[in-house]
């Protein structure tokens, strides 16, 4: 009989495949993980009512066709340039004495770059309110 003991080895936990794991389970997390896109500007978007409000006397009226012509209260601006508009509409402010509300028509088939060029030269223009004319689309009842 052999009554000796046999001699015991240490035992060793291999860490690197756990790690291994954990790793590639943390870069799986950090690819599918959506984040949430913030808009940098707070808006409170309006509201349409069937019911159209009256216009104040003071209002300017920026016109654009379909073609990105521009009118100023009924008057044609010389070019399309941003520099025409934005001098069109100082002038108008300056001709008032006060800050005006501007309203911009614009045709359904206008180019959005025409309507944004208009809202960029009345904000560089100081006119702080601005609104977009619409008209109600037809019901049928």
């Amino acid at each position: 009989m052999n009554l000796r003991q046999r001699e015991r080895n240490d035992v060793e936990l291999n860490m690197a495949p756990f790690i291994d794991v954990v790793f590639l389970l943390l870069i799986f997390f950090m690819v599918s993980t959506t984040f949430l896109r913030e808009g940098n500007l707070e808006l409170t978007l309006p509201e349409a009512s069937p019911v159209p409000t009256e216009q104040q006397a003071d209002t300017l009226e920026l016109s654009v066709d379909a073609q990105g012509n521009y009118a100023l209260n009924g008057q044609a601006l010389a070019n399309r340039q941003f520099q025409t508009i934005q001098r069109a509409l100082e002038q108008a402010v300056a001709e008032s004495g006060e800050t005006q509300q501007l309203v911009i028509r614009a045709d359904a088939e206008t180019p959005h770059q025409a309507v944004v060029t208009a809202l960029d030269a009345a904000g560089h223009s100081g006119i702080k309110k601005i609104g977009i004319a619409t008209i109600p689309d037809a019901q049928e009842d």
